[in-house]
């Protein structure tokens, strides 16, 4: 049996992840701006270090283009802390998401390899453009560290997609 996923041109499932700092991070519905999920394997990954640096880089011309930033993991509130004040990272990010909403969001779930790498089944990568009617523009889903949208390109391509008003593409 598969797991529905949030296909192009339909719904993101609302949501709300738990916040650091205080309150939730709630996706999903109707909003006033953009949305950029970015769901990160967490704290034991390198290459999502990488990644949300290039993002930590990228934050202000995402927020010009009209977008709020997300990056949501399945750590701890300490493990997610512990990045924050180590990377200094200033988007919003949230913690504890659920096996119920790695599935609802449609993504890969991995167990850990050790008790070192992690200490509950985590989400693969994956990133979310989604319109402020809660329209799903871009979905990017992978199965591994290795494989994520570059954020400059996709950025250019949300730009355009803005200033000319793109459906969504790619619908199933």
């Amino acid at each position: 049996m598969t797991n529905p996923k949030p296909n192009a041109g339909g719904q993101l499932p609302k949501m709300s992840f738990p916040k650091l700092g205080g309150g939730t991070i709630d996706v999903g519905g109707p909003r006033d701006r953009y949305t950029l999920l970015v769901i990160y394997r967490g704290k034991h990954c390198g290459r999502c270090k990488k990644y949300l640096a290039i993002l930590e880089g990228l934050k202000s011309d995402w927020e010009d283009a009209g977008f709020d930033v997300f990056a949501v993991s399945a750590d701890s509130a300490a493990k997610a802390q512990a990045d924050v004040d180590e990377f200094s990272w200033s988007f919003s990010v949230g913690y504890d998401l659920t096996e119920p909403q790695m599935r609802a969001l449609g993504v890969y779930v991995s167990d850990p390899l050790s008790p070192q790498e992690a200490d509950r089944r985590f989400a693969e990568p994956a990133v979310f453009c989604v319109r402020p009617d809660g329209v799903v523009q871009i979905v990017c889903l992978s199965n591994g560290p290795a494989a994520r949208p570059d954020l400059n390109e996709l950025l250019d391509g949300m730009k355009f997609n803005i200033a000319n008003d793109r459906p969504a593409r790619g619908m199933a």
